[in-house]
């Protein structure tokens, strides 16, 4: 009987990767960085970049240059798989969010909607009782 453990397996990327044609892109954008993250119409992640992993540190993270990078590499990689219409669903409050939407229309993949997904409170938390001094 053969022993299957972690070490036999095979780690890296897959030679017969399939093609997605339809995808959804994920930018989180936050006052610190920008999160670009790939999924199929099923939600399963199949590429993600940020501005931390594209070699940005500190308060560079959140600039909008650090976005537009993101979105490079991320979009490098679906041109690769073959995607040719992705959805977009932009959260949070960031200065990266708008350059990194500008650069994904400029890389000639077709958008079928852009929808902003970011979370607002209707009422929100109860605020802490009054100070009495």
């Amino acid at each position: 009987m053969i022993n299957m453990s972690k070490t036999t397996r095979r780690i890296g990327s897959r030679r017969n990767e399939h093609r997605v044609l339809k995808g959804v892109i994920h930018v989180r954008a936050s006052f610190n960085n920008t999160i670009v993250t790939v999924t199929d119409v099923r939600g399963q992640v199949f590429s993600w970049s940020s501005a931390g992993a594209c070699g940005f540190k500190g308060t560079r993270r959140g600039t909008p240059f650090a976005a537009q990078t993101a979105a490079e590499n991320v979009i490098r990689t679906l041109m690769d798989r073959g995607m040719e219409r992705v959805e977009v669903m932009i959260s949070g409050p960031g200065r990266g969010r708008d350059t990194a939407l500008r650069t994904i229309r400029r890389s000639g993949i077709l958008l079928s909607f852009v929808r902003d997904v970011t979370p607002m409170p209707h009422n929100g938390c109860r605020p802490p009782k009054k100070r009495r001094v």
